[in-house]
């Protein structure tokens, strides 16, 4: 049976209202610097935060608003072209390259779960890039310092030529279901009582179907007998994009190694509780709505209700 979920667009951050990332206008710094005093620019701090206005929603600066932190320079020629929302530019800049006046600042996890779907979808975007800009400033092959070409989505070696394009990390991240039950873990830092779907970064060599089998097995010894791809979530922390699976499992009692703290079957009126928030007091806490996590176990828990009738 088909979940009645899987009919519609998945309900988690980062995926609604994205931006036309019209590439094509990467290479055309002149079209750019003539759309940058009307852009919408998202200033990201060395933390990852985004500015925000004093209410901490999103705050609304363009590029008239913003100087640029070196003398004489240029702010727009430093800046990452997000792209076009309507006839609208937006880009990206890091707090310590512009001079502006921001007295406020917003995480993106609140920005996901509390701003408008365009901007913290923006935000992330941003967020991931900028991160990868800070940490790959230099060639990896000969250690010369990299130019950035195309609008910031590319770092340019002048000594060996090389192109460096922005890293994304693919990880599984997986609802485990022996036909009745729903397999969750917890890390050790996490709140009390909070349980989510086990997840893990896919190896060198392997296929995501593999990774899911791996990753089970490693983090609770409960063996997969087949998995399902759902759907995918971009996680700028720092630079994740989560590929989301069900996964049908034999009924082995979890054991867990030094990955996770625990890992235990829950039935289906744990979670039913759990996604109405009305667990007793000790009860399951799942992940937030902001996460594939929980939208997983929300999948997985429909396709349970629709199979008993509910």
């Amino acid at each position: 049976m088909t979940s009645p979920i899987a009919a519609h667009s998945p309900a988690f951050a980062f995926l609604e209202s994205p931006l036309d990332r019209a590439e094509h206008l990467r290479d055309h710094a002149d079209g750019l610097a003539a759309r940058w005093p009307r852009s919408r620019v998202v200033v990201v701090d060395a933390e990852g935060r985004a500015a925000a206005d004093a209410e901490g929603g999103p705050l609304r600066l363009e590029g008239a608003d913003l100087a640029c932190a070196a003398t004489g320079g240029d702010p727009c020629a430093s800046a990452l072209f997000l792209g076009l929302r309507g006839d609208e530019a937006w880009f990206a800049m890091r707090a310590d390259a512009v001079v502006a006046d921001i007295a406020h600042w917003v995480d993106l996890r609140r920005a996901a779960a509390t701003w408008p779907a365009v901007e913290a979808t923006a935000f992330a975007q941003a967020r991931a890039v900028l991160h990868w800009q800070a940490r790959h400033r230099h060639c990896g092959v000969c250690g010369t310092a990299l130019e950035d070409r195309r609008a910031g989505w590319l770092g340019w070696c002048p000594r060996c030529k090389l192109e460096h394009y922005p890293r994304t990390d693919p990880a599984v991240i997986v609802a485990i279901t022996d036909g009745e039950r729903l397999l969750l873990g917890r890390n050790a830092g996490w709140p009390a009582h909070r349980y989510s779907t086990l997840a893990g970064f896919v190896e060198p060599g392997e296929s995501l179907e593999q990774t899911v089998a791996r990753e089970v097995f490693e983090e609770s010894g409960v063996r997969v007998r087949e998995c399902r791809y759902l759907a995918s979530q971009p996680w700028p922390f720092p630079s994740s994009l989560m590929l989301g699976f069900i996964a049908q499992a034999e009924p082995d009692e979890p054991v867990v190694g030094d990955e996770l703290e625990d890992a235990r079957w829950f039935t289906f009126d744990e979670v039913d509780a759990a996604l109405r928030g009305a667990s007793p007091e000790g009860g399951l806490l799942l992940s937030p709505s902001i996460s594939i996590s929980r939208w997983l176990v929300s999948h997985w828990h429909a396709d349970m209700a629709g199979r008993r009738g509910r």
